[in-house]
């Protein structure tokens, strides 16, 4: 295991605790515990309250995994197949909006949801389990998998379980099998104007 992280300024141990590892141990989750990590996404912020996130999940070992498991890229199965779920991450391209009584383009649905998948995330570092969003599938295949209509963007796969050994990940896995660090603050944010570091 790494160092710990050490944050630049104050902050809960929550946001360092979290990472996203590959090891899983191949427990089960319940289906009221997955409900309530995407309970926890649910209330996350949204501009103008539309909530464009949507989630499609499925457990190992019922009838939705095989669909979702299949679009993964083969990389991301040869670990996922030990997740206890898989969740896609969805959202909404349009939203009715204050005011309007017909659907507009949401040019923040994007964000949105990454502010959902966020929340599902820090839940499952909570409640002792492991989140980690994949962007290595064949959007056109699940988007088939999944039933998903026009007018839906996927933006990723959560595999969710247990944290597991890491020897029983392939050696050049194990190596990376560690939480990442972060640039420095310094590097991210400026006052008043993009610069003085900031890249």
């Amino acid at each position: 295991m790494s160092a710990p992280r050490t944050p630049d300024h104050p902050i809960d141990p929550l946001f360092t605790n979290r990472w996203s590892p590959r090891a899983f141990a191949g427990t089960a989750i319940p289906e009221p515990a997955l409900l309530s990590l995407l309970e926890a996404a649910r209330w996350a912020p949204s501009a103008y309250n539309a909530q464009p996130w949507r989630f499609v999940y499925a457990r190992r070992d019922t009838a939705a995994w095989a669909p979702i498991f299949g679009s993964l890229v083969e990389f991301n199965q040869g670990w996922a197949q030990h997740a206890a779920a898989l969740v896609v991450v969805i959202s909404a391209e349009q939203a009715v909006f204050p005011g309007a009584e017909a659907a507009a383009p949401n040019a923040s649905h994007a964000f949105d949801a990454g502010a959902a998948w966020a929340s599902l995330a820090f839940q499952a570092t909570l409640s002792g389990w492991a989140a980690h969003a994949m962007a290595g599938f064949d959007a056109d295949a699940l988007q088939s998998a999944i039933g998903l209509p026009e007018g839906y963007a996927i933006h990723a796969v959560v595999a969710i379980g247990r944290p597991g050994d890491k020897a029983a990940l392939p050696e050049y896995l194990q190596a990376m099998e560690q939480p990442s660090g972060r640039k420095p603050l310094s590097a991210l944010a400026a006052e008043g104007r993009f610069g003085s570091g900031v890249a």
